[in-house]
């Protein structure tokens, strides 16, 4: 029975809200960046990407990320409207969109959404419904349609629990590690035709993939990684940001799993 009652989304969304700022304010998080100062953390600066990360990691953006300058792309499916609740009150804007994987409809509806809701657009290119871990060609068409960098987001927990949906949805444990990595902008060339687009489709999935397990391998070992830093809530120009003020070792000096796709 699909649920139309504002008022119910509304209490859900505040209540998994406040659940999930609570739950993730016990994980030890660390970051490591292959540039610092794309961090959507940074709101006094002009950023302009796309944001790629796996659906099953949605609620680290969401808890560590929240009142940055951060537009979520999220689809029409109901199990997406509790999502884009916890988005809203976590301070990040929305827009509602069908699925990459029937249609242009979504990528339309952001190419008609003023530049000022155009500066960070995240998504999980594998959601609504899967497959796990496969990237959709949209976001792809829309980097190049716009000419916005790609930026990628690599996601681990130490020993995660696992719900039994097609993502496989990781909970992190209480107390337990959490490790993110970004990767530097990768920019894509304009006016891909059909066949360039998805062989963009199949490298970005690639390098996605790829950050991906080193997030988890990082949070697994527990070892430190070149370019490592505390990471804490909130955007770095304003009090809720908490963290330590530390010079950070990019981690351009290693072989990068997200070298420009153009090459």
């Amino acid at each position: 029975m699909k649920i139309t009652n504002p008022i119910f989304w509304k209490t859900t969304g505040l209540l998994a809200t406040m659940l999930i700022r609570n739950w993730m304010g016990f994980i030890d998080f660390k970051a490591a960046f292959y540039d610092p100062e794309i961090d959507p953390a940074f709101q006094n600066k002009k950023l302009r990407f796309i944001l790629l990360f796996w659906h099953e990691y949605i609620l680290c953006p969401l808890s560590i990320r929240r009142h940055s300058d951060v537009t979520m792309m999220l689809s029409r499916h109901d199990d997406a409207e509790i999502v884009g609740q916890i988005a809203k009150l976590s301070g990040m804007r929305c827009i509602r969109g069908s699925s990459f994987h029937g249609g242009t409809a979504a990528v339309k509806q952001i190419l008609e959404t003023p530049m000022s809701l155009q500066n960070i657009i995240a998504f999980t290119p594998d959601g609504p419904r899967g497959p796990r871990r496969k990237l959709a060609v949209g976001p792809i068409f829309l980097a190049s349609k716009l000419q916005m960098p790609i930026v990628l987001l690599g996601v681990g927990y130490d020993r995660p629990w696992r719900i039994q949906s097609w993502d496989k949805f990781a909970i992190p444990r209480p107390f337990s590690r959490g490790r993110f990595i970004l990767s530097q902008q990768i920019s894509v060339p304009t006016n891909l035709d059909k066949s360039e687009l998805e062989l963009f489709r199949q490298k970005f999935e690639t390098q996605l993939n790829h950050i991906t397990e080193e997030a988890e391998n990082w949070a697994t070992s527990g070892e430190p990684l070149l370019g490592e830093s505390l990471i804490c809530p909130g955007p770095k120009c304003s009090l809720m940001y908490y963290g330590y003020s530390q010079p950070v070792v990019t981690r351009k000096q290693h072989n990068s799993t997200t070298e420009s796709a153009e090459h």
